[in-house]
């Protein structure tokens, strides 16, 4: 008989600031800086200049998951879930 894997509840680190990506990428994706100026969003994140402030701080929020990552502390508790 086939036995499913366990299933884990928490996102594992490597995916848990997958919905914070998201949600930086859909922000400057509608921003000026990709549809005024018609530059990539990589381009508008690095630059920052004509991304709105929920952007940003949605990509502090971003860097600070990613910070977390390579934190051993919180490698062995997890990340808080962002």
């Amino acid at each position: 008989s086939h036995t499913s894997p366990r299933r884990r509840t928490r996102a594992s680190m490597s995916t848990s600031c997958s919905g914070l990506l998201d949600q930086l990428v859909r922000c400057v994706a509608e921003s000026e800086c990709v549809l005024r100026q018609g530059r990539s969003i990589k381009d508008c994140i690095q630059d920052a200049r004509g991304v709105p402030e929920s952007c940003a701080s949605v990509h502090a929020t971003y860097v600070q998951c990613k910070k977390n990552q390579v934190d051993m502390r919180t490698r062995i508790r997890g990340n808080k879930g962002y």
